[in-house]
């Protein structure tokens, strides 16, 4: 199963998370793209599964041992990365 094309649908049947559209190339600051999926693409890289119920479990199992500061840590970054934006009058430049 390849785990790009199964992480979405994964997270929303697995934690009832309503997937919002977003543009592919989109420059909005999204908490998810840099904080969330980084980790997350580094922790299931090199993994298979062989059902999308197995690929659920291992995504609970992630989320369930984040560290409790992992989410307070990612949202206190936004605060530079959005002035970086505003800085830049609307240019996005991930540096």
């Amino acid at each position: 199963m390849d785990v790009s094309k199964s992480w979405s649908r994964a997270l929303s049947l697995g934690y009832g998370w309503e997937i919002l559209p977003h543009p592919a190339h989109s420059p909005d600051l999204a908490p998810s793209d840099f904080h969330l999926f980084g980790p997350l693409k580094r922790h299931l890289g090199g993994m298979a599964f062989e059902t999308e119920d197995d690929l659920i479990s291992e995504l609970r199992n992630w989320f369930d041992n984040l560290d409790v500061d992992f989410f307070r840590v990612g949202i206190n970054s936004l605060l530079s990365r959005w002035q970086k934006f505003i800085d830049l009058h609307g240019d996005y430049a991930e540096k």
